[in-house]
């Protein structure tokens, strides 16, 4: 229950949520769209700095402490602050003008919402300038994972880390959660003495030197609060140039570093396109393989998936998405999660313009085609309005929102757009958007106005080859859509030819020069139906079943399941078990699930997996296979 002031204001949002967003639009159209997954209220008081002194509690799995919060007034006189939470166990809230005289403040949390949590509505009178809570964090909390010792590559040390996007910053830090609301912070975390903390933050500590379980950070520029994260554990670090190192458990970090030597090229072939990169260092942490997504952009360390390290540089692709953020995404971030096309779409883009740069036109184009045959996947199974560019996930939970659309398709469009106008305009273009909206939070609108201004209208010819409007609003990719090609994959396919026609063995095929991508491509495109003696034949004449690489695995494992060919099912669960990376477990499950005998061997395996997986992973993956049902 809250007070009458802060009803008022939740109430009159409530009825106006109701109506369509191009309404509210036209109710106002200086007005950008209402960011529907934040209880917050920065349009009346916002939030500009955060300051967080926490332990971290293995036992209890919590973290606890206090967040202060820097606020100003943008609405004169008193009235609430309304922060987001979930499932906090907010102890006491205080009250101070000054920092130095501080009052208890009264408080009320909201009735809790499947989705958004709950809201924390503080009295704050007209003159206050910081806010601080004392609060606890759930061990359920969605944006932590507290890592047992055995689910680490040393086994002797357990281990934390924090995924805060898309809302999941409120379940460890009550603030306002929305990438709209930009803040910067500081930090004070205290660790078992035997362990080190690394944030997305300037580290005060010597990267290389003893640790004492005591440690502070700074972030500088001000950033959205789903790019705040914390990582805890027995972590090594290894520099691999002035401005880059890796952060990974000691007997991983070798590897690592070698993996990603090339991240310094990268940073001079993205700095040589979009302008300088802002925010210092560019460190990547390996997390342990529970790590739900492929990487997580955070300012100053990129947090990884062990699943790239191929041992051959094949996978670093996710590295050059990841540093692409720096720019489209970090830099300049969506300002809700309707806009979600504006971080992703444009950091695929500019990861494939990094990828030609250090690794050749070819290893652009292969990537180029590859992430369109999931587009289209994407496509083939979702709903219409799952299809736009634009979102439509008021009322639904933003981690949907999360598909190849976004992504791929936002891609596709800027490439559009780079083929009408011709590459050096639109790097211009680009470059000149990175400057004009750095350090904010943007709507689709403000990009329609700014791309009109700056590029439609000075070539109405080049303009009218690009339907900009469906490619926001419309289901699907218009039929004028670039249309990416390689000859490499080209060449794959007349090799698989004569196999495929009975003409000739598959040990006669020719791959022993094929890249990851080429052998994706391949995997890929085989007929779904196979059967097993093809399948058979294939495992004995390239050990697919054993393949080490990741995305090769995942490619073959997906065959397996629809040619139910088991002497892969070991493999499979194996698979399954130890990595928690959702874009490679979650296709697994939904092709399993769909014959009975697959749902029985999902259940078995998720059954084992499930204690190890991420809470996000284990979200999807409990509405795939019913779980608990």
């Amino acid at each position: 229950m809250v007070e009458f002031s802060a009803m008022k204001s939740i109430l009159a949002t409530l009825v106006f949520a109701l109506i369509p967003v191009s309404a509210q639009a036209s109710m106002n159209p200086n007005t950008p769209p209402r960011d529907t997954h934040t209880f917050s209220n920065p349009q009346s008081i916002t939030v500009t700095h955060v300051d967080l002194d926490l332990a971290v509690n293995f036992e209890k799995k919590s973290l606890e402490g206090t967040a202060t919060l820097d606020v100003r007034r943008v609405v004169p006189g008193s009235g609430p602050l309304i922060l987001d939470t979930r499932a906090l166990q907010i102890g006491r809230v205080e009250a101070s003008e000054n920092g130095r005289a501080w009052a208890d403040a009264k408080f009320k949390l909201g009735n809790v919402d499947q989705i958004l949590g709950a809201s924390l509505t503080i009295d704050v009178p007209a003159k206050v300038k910081k806010v601080r809570i004392t609060y606890a964090s759930s061990p359920s909390a969605s944006g932590l994972q507290w890592l047992e010792p055995s689910m680490t590559a040393g086994k002797k040390s357990p281990f934390l880390f924090t995924q805060s996007q898309a809302i999941h910053a409120r379940s460890w830090i009550p603030l306002q959660d929305s990438p709209k609301v930009r803040v910067t912070y500081t930090a004070r975390i205290k660790t078992p003495a035997d362990l080190f903390a690394v944030m997305s933050a300037e580290n005060d500590a010597n990267l290389e030197g003893p640790r004492d379980g005591d440690y502070t950070f700074r972030m500088r520029q001000a950033i959205p609060s789903y790019l705040i994260a914390l990582a805890v554990g027995d972590i090594a670090f290894k520099p691999m140039s002035r401005r880059t190192g890796v952060f990974a458990e000691p007997s991983v970090v070798d590897a690592a570093a070698a993996e990603f030597n090339d991240t310094e090229r990268m940073m001079v072939a993205a700095e040589k396109l979009y302008g300088p990169y802002r925010w210092g260092r560019y460190d990547i942490l390996v997390l342990p393989p529970s790590f739900p997504f492929g990487g997580m952009e955070n300012p100053r360390v990129t947090f990884a998936t062990p699943t790239i390290l191929a041992g051959d540089k094949s996978l670093v692709a996710l590295v050059a998405h990841e540093l692409a953020h720096s720019w489209s995404g970090n830099l300049v971030t969506n300002a809700t999660w309707n806009d979600a096309w504006l971080n992703e779409g444009f950091t695929v883009y500019v990861e494939g313009r990094i990828v030609e740069a250090v690794f050749g036109v070819n290893q652009a184009k292969m990537e180029a085609v590859l992430g369109r045959q999931v587009l289209q996947e994407n496509i083939d199974n979702l709903e219409e309005r799952d299809e736009t560019l634009y979102g439509q996930f008021d009322g639904r939970d933003p981690d949907d929102s999360f598909t190849q659309i976004p992504y791929e398709k936002g891609a596709l469009f800027l490439r559009h757009l780079e083929q009408a106008f011709g590459r050096a305009r639109f790097d211009k273009f680009l470059r000149g958007y990175f400057d004009h909206f750095g350090f904010g939070s943007i709507t689709t609108s403000e990009f329609e106005a700014y791309l009109k201004t700056n590029l439609l209208d000075k070539d109405p010819a080049a303009a009218a080859t690009v339907p900009v409007q469906e490619w926001i609003y419309k289901p699907g990719v218009p039929a004028s859509a670039p249309k990416p090609q390689s000859d490499a994959f080209a060449k794959v396919e007349a090799a698989a030819r004569p196999w495929l026609d009975g003409a000739a063995p598959a040990s006669s095929i020719d791959a022993k020069a094929w890249s990851t991508q080429e052998w994706q491509h391949f995997l890929k495109n085989l007929p779904q139906n196979l059967g097993t003696a093809k399948m058979a034949e294939l495992d004995a004449a390239f050990g697919f079943t054993k393949a080490g690489n990741s995305e090769i695995a995942f490619e073959w494992l997906r065959l397996s399941i629809r040619n139910e060919y088991t002497p892969a099912y070991e493999r499979l669960e194996q698979y399954m078990v130890q990595i928690g990376r959702r874009k490679l477990i979650r296709p697994l499950y939904e092709d399993l699930v769909k014959t009975e005998a697959g749902k029985k061997l999902a259940l078995e395996i998720y059954t084992k997996a499930r204690p190890g997986y991420h809470p996000l992973a284990v979200g999807t993956v409990d509405a795939i296979v019913g779980w608990g049902k």
